[in-house]
């Protein structure tokens, strides 16, 4: 099932806060056929899981390590795992 299918657990630091990066992040990933979900996290980093094709997840990874245009990302931890296909739609996750 998941052979043709990968799971990224990514972790996003520098300005990305308050620059609309959970809002243009959720579009890349719409856009590429990516599932999942972003949020931002209490210190300041927005995280993300991504799930779909390796080639459109990879895809919205690239697009994390540049952000939109308000944002400076300082860097992106992507971490590969176990793909689940538990989502259904990519959504912006709210709270802690």
């Amino acid at each position: 099932m998941g052979v043709d299918r990968k799971r990224v657990h990514v972790i996003i630091t520098g300005r990305v806060q308050g620059v609309f990066f959970r809002a243009k992040t959720r579009n890349e990933a719409i856009r590429n056929n990516v599932t999942g979900w972003v949020k931002n996290l209490p210190d300041g980093r927005v995280e993300a899981v991504l799930e779909g094709r390796p080639e459109d997840v990879d895809r919205v990874v690239g697009w994390c390590r540049i952000g939109p245009s308000l944002a400076e990302v300082k860097g992106v931890e992507s971490v590969e795992e176990p793909y689940t296909g538990a989502f259904a739609e990519f959504a912006i996750r709210y709270g802690h």
